[in-house]
């Protein structure tokens, strides 16, 4: 299944300029900083902004270029920021109304899997953002929708709820059999959700591929941002180390341990990696408290000019793929060239409890 965009669109001050062939299955994280043209590409695909020029078509079917076909009838689902619910109805009425407009048969389904049961009754005011954006889900669920647009449905939330809200969305995919597009600038989200993503910056694509080998590009710091850019690397759990209270990981056969977490022993994990908790040693290095430590070879460098940092880009085996963001000062005083081996320190990891998607 795939989702062909070909499109041009001038507001004042902005030119959106698209032209990709979406790969569908799983969710699509469309990943930017604000203004890079994320939310505006979205209302193109689901047929909102009448004034893109161009093609799109979903799975060979066209929905602009030639003939333009209304939103109604491209069968897209639309998640907002905002749950737009019917506050004068309860949960169970707004729900009900999707179903019936659509003629869904899916009622009991969408309220097991995202947890509405007890929130049935509920006049939709009196609810909080994160349940609000429950329903939002559930009822655009509700309208059959053959492909689901997000446009940073979390984005209202406080760090807690988003977290509560992450696992709902996750499994949208596996549970409904519908490819999913989620707009985001949260390095995070694409992190704990994503099966592959497509960076945007500045209204035009600016790489697209697998969460792992996208994220670890030096080129998209502009559209991840320099404080939260990192990387994602695929490990294993080994062990649990029940008196120190570890959980114990393999990355490309090195070891690595992290706090505690109830996973079992040959699970896959993603770990997400910040650049900025990435320090460098030429030397395996003894009697420091940081544990963890992988040897890898610096596969490019990445000088700012203009600021006192610079990104380096690691092989650190099986193809995995470490950023890192030291000072220019340590990269002239450790001669650190392509080609070097050097030890990568992690000072945090951070990772994502789903199984590892095929990146």
């Amino acid at each position: 299944m795939s989702l062909s965009v070909d499109i041009n669109l001038g507001l004042e001050g902005f030119r959106l300029e698209v032209a990709h062939e979406f790969e569908l299955g799983g969710i699509t994280a469309l990943f930017g900083a604000s203004g890079a043209g994320k939310s505006l590409l979205l209302r193109v695909i689901a047929g909102l902004e009448t004034g893109a020029s161009g093609e799109v078509s979903f799975d060979g079917e066209p929905w602009q270029g030639g003939r333009f076909v209304p939103t109604a009838k491209r069968g897209v689902g639309f998640v907002f920021q905002d749950a737009r619910l019917f506050e004068h109805l309860d949960v169970a009425g707004n729900l009900r109304f999707a179903a019936r407009r659509s003629g869904s048969e899916g009622f009991d389904s969408v309220v097991k899997t995202l947890d509405l049961q007890p929130l049935l009754g509920r006049r939709a005011a009196t609810l909080s953002g994160g349940e609000k954006q429950r329903v939002a889900i559930g009822r655009t669920l509700l309208a059959s929708p053959r492909l689901l647009l997000m446009d940073e449905p979390l984005s209202a939330l406080d760090h807690a709820r988003k977290t509560q809200l992450l696992p709902y969305i996750a499994r949208l995919p596996e549970v409904f059999g519908l490819p999913v597009i989620y707009v985001t600038h949260s390095v995070e989200e694409v992190t704990r959700l994503a099966d592959r993503m497509v960076v945007l910056a500045s209204g035009k694509v600016l790489a697209a591929g697998g969460v792992a080998e996208t994220l670890a590009r030096l080129d998209i710091a502009e559209a991840s941002g320099k404080f939260e850019a990192g990387s994602v690397v695929q490990a294993t759990v080994t062990g649990q180390d029940e008196r120190f209270r570890l959980t114990e990981l393999s990355v490309a056969g090195q070891a690595l341990s992290m706090p505690a977490s109830a996973v079992e022993v040959g699970a896959n994990l993603r770990l997400r990696i910040r650049a900025r908790d990435v320090a460098i040693a030429m030397a395996r290095p003894e009697g420091l408290s940081i544990r963890n430590v992988l040897e890898g070879r610096i596969l490019e460098v990445s000088q700012e000019a203009k600021t006192a940092f610079a990104e380096l880009l690691l092989d650190i085996g099986d193809g995995q793929r470490l950023r890192a963001r030291i000072t220019r000062a340590s990269v002239a005083e450790l001669g650190l060239t392509e080609g070097t081996p050097v030890f990568a320190l992690l000072k945090s990891v951070s990772f994502d409890r789903r199984a590892l998607p095929k990146l």
